[in-house]
């Protein structure tokens, strides 16, 4: 069968998740597309984590119909357990042994033979940049390189589909560039990675395509620039030269949406409604003020950021993980 006829990675239809009277997925559509980098975003409680566990076959679904790599996950749980691996928030490392003991260990556990097990743990231990430190017990490691290894154990045995779970929880800046960095390598060479992350700029960095849950429901599902459109065009900063002049500017901007006043006494913004020519509007906005001589020191025309059309898709004031 080619790549092309192949089944989604992941292909659910109405997915249901009952605990007791509460439904913690109520009704889930989902499509995963082969060798796509496919961002789960969602709220506290929203049903993301019940959903990566059903598809991991850990819990059963109470209805609809989920397939993953083409095998139903009630039917056909050792044949997805075989070509799928699970990476958590947090290292599963036995942090007395070496970085190399370690993969050494997951290679046997899972089959390999002995020269087989020590070749791949080399050559993780190499792709990850981890050599120099292949001797060290993993408990003396910093979070970046913990987070490597626990990465680099998923891959042991190469799997169809990674679920990586908040893959960069507590990481600083760099280290959360490496390990976006090994995302993205693992998906060029074939692997289908779901990913859930409580940053969503690492959902605009890496994802194709973004789903938003929220209450057991894909509220949102599109690009992450779809999703953006879904909130407005942009917003239009501006900053005066003069406060003295900020209630004039008000009242001229008005008319083009509803301005917002900053804690800078010299700033106004104005969130753009989706389908206004945002570029013609901040020209005809700036035009207006040179012509009533309210002096701008500057403006911008800012695009809607992923954290913004998360709140306003899920109605939530603070993102949680």
């Amino acid at each position: 069968m080619s790549k092309n006829s192949d089944p989604p990675a992941v292909e659910a239809r109405g997915l249901v998740k009952a605990y007791g009277g509460h439904r913690a997925l109520d009704g889930i559509d989902l499509t995963i597309r082969r060798g796509e980098v496919f961002g789960f975003l969602g709220p506290n409680g929203a049903g993301k984590t019940t959903t990566i566990r059903v598809l991991a076959t850990l819990t059963r679904p109470d209805g609809g119909t989920t397939r993953v790599l083409g095998h139903d996950v009630v039917t056909g749980t050792a044949a997805i357990r075989a070509r799928v691996a699970v990476t958590g928030q947090f290292a599963s490392l036995d942090e007395d042994l070496t970085g190399f003991e370690n993969l050494l260990l997951l290679g046997r556990l899972h089959g390999l033979s002995r020269a087989a097990s020590r070749k791949r743990a080399d050559d993780l231990l190499a792709a990850f940049d981890l050599t120099r430190s292949a001797g060290r017990p993993v408990g003396g490691y910093s979070g970046g390189m913990r987070r490597r290894l626990d990465i680099g154990a998923s891959l042991i045995t190469t799997p169809d589909l990674l679920f990586l779970d908040e893959p960069t929880t507590g990481l600083d800046p760099r280290s959360r560039n490496q390990v976006w960095e090994l995302v993205r390598r693992i998906a060029a060479a074939g692997t289908t990675v779901l990913l859930t992350t409580q940053y969503l700029e690492e959902a605009d960095q890496l994802a194709e395509r973004i789903a938003v849950i929220d209450h057991g429901r894909i509220v949102a599902e599109g690009t992450s620039a779809q999703l953006k459109s879904r909130v407005g065009a942009g917003t239009l900063h501006v900053r005066l030269l003069d406060g003295e002049q900020r209630p004039r500017a008000r009242q001229i901007l008005a008319a083009a949406g509803a301005v917002q006043l900053a804690d800078d006494p010299l700033a106004l913004s104005i969130p753009l409604d989706a389908g206004v020519d945002a570029g013609r509007l901040a020209g005809r906005a700036m035009t207006q003020l040179a012509d009533a001589g309210v002096g701008v020191a500057e403006f911008s025309l800012g695009r809607p950021s992923l954290d913004e059309a998360f709140l306003a898709l899920t109605e939530h004031r603070e993102l949680t993980a």
